[in-house]
């Protein structure tokens, strides 16, 4: 099975029409047009995978849990 971000995108496409998902693409070079998801996307990299180790996927799995929580419920 091949794994390359062409394949992927293939996937998740397929798996939107199979399930009525609308797909909206962004213009390259325009965060702000889907500035909610760069935003998380900022937080998760600079508050816990720029911060973290992690020993093995349970490991990451926790960790990701309680960012999960505090992104969500305190900040």
């Amino acid at each position: 099975m091949c794994y390359g971000t062409e394949f992927t995108s293939r996937a998740i496409l397929k798996w939107a029409s199979e399930n009525k998902g609308e797909w909206h693409y962004i213009d390259p070079g325009k965060p702000q047009q889907n500035a909610f998801i760069e935003s998380f996307n900022g937080s998760l990299r600079d508050e816990l995978l720029n911060e973290e180790l992690f020993d093995s996927l349970a490991d990451a799995r926790r960790k990701l849990a309680v960012w999960r929580y505090d992104y969500n419920r305190v900040s």
